[in-house]
Parts: structure tokens; C-alpha cells; sequence
């Protein structure tokens, strides 16, 4: 069972379960408070789905024929997919809930669940992941606008965020502090900051790997 197609901006649920009939009554308690929701019965059901791109979480079976809820959470995360995930099972321990939250889920709730405190814990996934998925594009943006960069402006950014006078990055550089501010000037135009202080948040946000790679 699967939600019609929505704006790519409304949250999504995603259900887990091989039992039809816990399918049908969480997408009647998700579409009650107005959430989209789509029902898998198994984790190969979804990972075989063209996932959706769309905020929103995962409620998860633990105990499945094949593949349990803790393998696809195993999976997700190496696909680097961090979708916040619920369990809800009927089956689950303390080592078991431990293992799951220590991986990052949400919650780990036991079968029969008070319906509120199922939503809670579902709203809390879905404003994790909004966070979550704006900070990815925070991230992708400055990358975007790093690489526009030339080599020396990227050199010059990097003595920039790290406190380095216009008069010290040209004795660094072998340049004339003209040209420094120069490229002082591209770098902030590039990289749209209007202060030093945007631009080391900015720095600060891009992926480690760029902020680690030597500069030519």
C-alpha cells in the first residue's frame, strides 16, 4: 500500500511490517493527523522501491521473515541514507533496543503502543529529518560555491578563516597585498558572505575532505 504522489515538500511515512493488519492500522492512525504514509511488508519491498525523496521517517518491524528491522537499518546507514527510524515490535529486549538507538533511531517501542505516544515519537523523526535535510543543502550549496573557486582564492580562504592578515597571507603567498584583497574580494562574492564571520561558518560547513585537501 503505498500514498498517492504528493509534493516532494510533505512528509512521508514509511512503514515496515509483515503483519497486514498492523500495516492498515498505522497508515489509518498516520493519515488520521494528516501524514502521507506508504506500507511495505517486508525490507526488500522497500529497498526494491524507488525511495522517496520527501522529509519524513521510518517505522520499523523488528522481527520479519528475511531480513529484520535492525538489517535495514544496517543497510540504509551504509547507503549513507540517515532517514530517522521508529521500531515497534512485539518481540524486542534490552540488548536489541540498545543496538538499534546506539545506531540512531528515534525510538524503540513495544506492541501494543498507545497511539500518541507513537505519533510523538514519529513528529520527532520527521523534525529530525527536515534538520536534517537542511543541513544537506546547506552543506551542498557551499561546496557548490567552493568549487567556483580558483586555486589561489581557495588558498587565500584558508588563511582568511584562519585569522591570517591580508599583509601575512602575501608574505605567505609571495603576492602584494593588492592582489590578496583581491582575491579576498572574489572569495566573498563566490562564496555570497558579507563578513568574515559568514565566511568561516561557511568554511566550517563545507565536507571535511575539501577543508582537509591541500591547496595547490
Amino acid at each position: 500500500m503505498t500514498a498517492p504522489a504528493a509534493d516532494t515538500d510533505r512528509p512521508l511515512v514509511l512503514v515496515v511490517d509483515d503483519d497486514d493488519e498492523v500495516r492498515m492500522s498505522l497508515q489509518e492512525l498516520m493519515l488520521s493527523v494528516g501524514l502521507d504514509v506508504s506500507c511495505y511488508a517486508s525490507p526488500r519491498e522497500l529497498l526494491e522501491s524507488a525511495f522517496p525523496e520527501r522529509p519524513g521517517c521510518l517505522v520499523l518491524d523488528v522481527r520479519m521473515p528475511g531480513s529484520s528491522g535492525l538489517d535495514l537499518q544496517h543497510q540504509l546507514a551504509s547507503r549513507g541514507n540517515a532517514k530517522p527510524i521508529i521500531f515497534l515490535t512485539g518481540h524486542g529486549d534490552i540488548p536489541m533496543s540498545v543496538q538499534a538507538m546506539k545506531a540512531g533511531a528515534i525510538d524503540f517501542l513495544t506492541k501494543p503502543v498507545r497511539d500518541q505516544t507513537l505519533l510523538d515519537a514519529v513528529i520527532a523523526g520527521i523534525e529530525r529529518d527536515v534538520a536534517q535535510r537542511a543541513q544537506a543543502q546547506t552543506v551542498k550549496q557551499h561546496a557548490e560555491r567552493f568549487a567556483t573557486l580558483t586555486p589561489r582564492e581557495r588558498q587565500v580562504l584558508r588563511e582568511v578563516v584562519h585569522g591570517r592578515l591580508n599583509k601575512q597571507i602575501a608574505f605567505e603567498l609571495g603576492i602584494s597585498e593588492i592582489t590578496v584583497k583581491l582575491h579576498r574580494s572574489n572569495v566573498m562574492r563566490k562564496m555570497r558572505t558579507i563578513s568574515v564571520g559568514e565566511l568561516i561558518r561557511a568554511w566550517d560547513a563545507l565536507p571535511a575532505d575539501l577543508r582537509e585537501k591541500p591547496q595547490p
